[in-house]
């Protein structure tokens, strides 16, 4: 059953995905070098050496630019930029290993971009290979790495595989002509099967397909035929993404912000795209993340161990995630830190043996707290609400919460909340009336402008 039109309507509103909480804008930043390494050592303490530790990669170069892309990326066709990154991006792991004082345990390793295929295939197995002889892996470690299927090669998935890579995520899109000119992303069915097919015939056990429903000239129509193509192909894992329109910070989006969907025909495209997933036998995870039925992630919701960072659902269990590369995040559970976005500005503070914090927050019981009931409701659906942040909670939005049960989107008694099916579509809005942190600066801007 989908959400009516009203309630649709009604919860239309900016709120968090909540990759993070605090979410990224309301970091304390209170933070520098040495705090940071003094926490993620305490972690590492803590939890890090049993668990072992993820590492988030960023790579950031592409040779074209896609116009609906919100990433941090550098758009260039020269390959010498390829070395000096990596130099950079070891240097920093090294740095880590120092703080550490212990061989750690790496339970998982995802690339990120940009375009990770942008790196020659050689380039991508020296940096690797250079981790990982720095360290252990856990019985059940993963490795991942985001592909353009136009230019990630045959070689590109053998040498990853051989280093222990069997899962990837291909940025289809659309599949519609029409829109792929719109957004710059041309890419034939032809390369996307090839592509997938190569990474079957070489043992890669998972294939997501990014998919984006909201892109300029779309239709009912063109959703479904992207959605016959997808079938054919059938990826173990999908996510169908909203697309976020921010041309103040991307202009490159103004290229065809008139021929984007009304946001009731973008919702439309959403509840279309849903049903049809659900039709092909895929199963919803979350927000925008379906899998099919035998994929570790359905089991992982099934038996309650599902997380979320900033790299979307895993069933990883580490609490550790370090960022390396330029604009990286790194989540230690306790705390979160982000390197420099400018990438020169990255390699040259990485020469002078300097981490490259630009911004971080060390979070506070009460931030602990308020994470796990977010992270619970979202990954879980439900949750218990510790009093003392009930406590701590506005009027307005206990009588929001109480709102969404009289709609019928979940049951709160005695703080046991529990979201029902209808209401994970809307599972941000619920979360947004437990984010104490921007509760409070809400309230700080509300008195502010009545004092001007």
């Amino acid at each position: 059953m989908a959400l009516s039109l009203e309630l649709i309507r009604k919860y239309n509103q900016p709120v968090p995905r909540y990759t993070s909480y605090p979410t990224v804008p309301l970091w304390d930043n209170k933070i520098d070098q040495s705090s940071w390494e003094k926490t993620v050592k305490i972690a590492f303490d803590r939890f890090g050496k049993k668990e072992g530790i993820s590492l988030y990669i960023h790579l950031p170069f592409c040779e074209n630019l896609c116009t609906y892309c919100g990433c941090t990326k550098r758009i260039t066709k020269n390959h010498k930029v390829e070395d000096p990154y990596i130099e950079a991006v070891l240097r920093e792991w090294e740095h880590y290993l120092g703080i550490l004082d212990y061989v750690p345990k790496i339970s998982g390793i995802h690339l990120g971009g940009g375009t990770p295929t942008f790196f020659a295939p050689e380039s991508l197995e020296f940096m690797i290979s250079k981790i990982l002889k720095s360290a252990e892996r856990t019985k059940n470690f993963e490795f991942s790495f985001e592909g353009h299927p136009n230019n990630t090669t045959f070689e590109h998935l053998q040498e990853l595989a051989i280093l222990g890579f069997d899962r990837l995520s291909y940025g289809i899109q659309d599949f519609d002509e029409k829109v792929q000119q719109a957004i710059h992303r041309i890419q034939p069915f032809e390369k996307v099967k090839l592509a997938t097919d190569n990474a079957r015939k070489l043992g890669y056990t998972s294939v997501n397909f990014d998919l984006i429903y909201g892109l300029p000239h779309q239709t009912l129509l063109t959703l479904e035929n992207t959605f016959q193509k997808v079938a054919e192909l059938r990826p173990e894992r999908i996510a169908f993404y909203s697309y976020a329109h921010l041309p103040s910070a991307f202009p490159a989006q103004k290229s065809f912000e008139e021929f984007l969907p009304k946001e009731e025909e973008k919702r439309a495209l959403y509840e279309f795209g849903k049903a049809k997933l659900i039709e092909m036998g895929y199963e919803e995870i979350g927000m925008d993340h379906f899998a099919l039925p035998n994929d570790p992630l359905c089991e992982a919701k099934k038996t309650g161990t599902l997380h979320r960072n900033f790299m979307g659902y895993t069933t990883l269990p580490s609490r550790m995630l370090l960022g390396l590369g330029a604009s990286s995040i790194s989540d230690v559970w306790i705390g979160f830190a982000q390197n420099e976005k400018r990438i020169e500005a990255y390699e040259d503070i990485l020469k002078e043996h300097h981490m490259a914090l630009v911004k971080g927050h060390l979070l506070t019981d009460e931030d602990l707290l308020v994470r796990e009931l977010i992270l619970d409701l979202i990954c879980k659906g439900k949750a218990t609400i510790p009093f003392s942040i009930w406590e701590n909670i506005p009027a307005k939005n206990k009588q929001a919460l109480k709102e969404f049960e009289e709609e019928g989107l979940l049951t709160l008694v005695d703080l046991e909340l529990t979201i029902h099916p209808d209401g994970m579509a809307v599972v941000r809005n619920i979360c947004s009336n437990f984010d104490l942190r921007m509760i409070q600066t809400q309230e700080k801007k509300a008195v502010f402008s009545k004092a001007i």
